[in-house]
């Protein structure tokens, strides 16, 4: 099956989790790993879709090994599983995280979100922040795309959960064009 059907089938069964009319493209998958380098650790993906920005992350020199993949819908995750055969690949859903045993004691030092966060309640929205940055190094960094005009993530969310966002850069070579923002702890914060 080609990428595109398997997208649209997902598509098709459930359009808000998937939040997007077509795959990211290879701009923005080079936009939002630009920062991403292998002395960083391990990178936690977020909702990779069809592969586009795990493709990116592993340019950028990262090994299959140092690489999480997590899918919540079950085709896109079968898709990924034969392409990228040594990637820790998790059918879960991500408001999930903090409480996933396969990543207890993960040293993670960057994360990758392809997750439509307009789309997502406030509350899932949360969950899903607070268990990255659970997993996330004082100094580590989450990198969220949108197709929308200002960050996705509500700022009371960002302010409640002593976060900051900055807009790192913008593409319109994608369909739609999109945006990249670079969210971190504004000090460190256990959750």
């Amino acid at each position: 099956m080609s990428d595109l059907f398997v997208f649209l089938k997902s598509w098709s069964k459930n359009p808000n989790r998937i939040g997007a009319i077509a795959p990211s493209g290879n701009s923005l998958g080079a936009l939002i790993t630009k920062d991403i380098s292998p002395n960083k650790g391990k990178v936690l993906e977020l909702g990779p879709g069809t592969g586009v920005f795990t493709n990116a992350i592993l340019n950028k020199g990262i090994k299959e090994e140092d690489l999480i993949l997590i899918e919540a819908d079950e085709d896109l995750a079968k898709l990924l599983s034969p392409r990228f055969p040594n990637v820790k690949i998790l059918n879960i859903n991500a408001a999930r995280l903090h409480t996933h045993n396969e990543l207890k004691g993960e040293k993670i030092g960057a994360a990758i979100s392809g997750l439509p966060l307009l789309l997502i309640s406030p509350r899932k929205t949360m969950q899903i922040l607070m268990g990255v940055f659970k997993l996330l190094p004082d100094n580590g960094a989450l990198y969220q795309f949108t197709y929308g005009p200002k960050c996705p993530i509500p700022k009371h969310i960002i302010d409640r959960l002593g976060l900051k966002a900055k807009r790192i850069g913008f593409t319109i070579a994608n369909i739609p064009p999109a945006s990249v923002y670079k969210i971190t702890r504004r000090k460190p914060i256990n959750y």
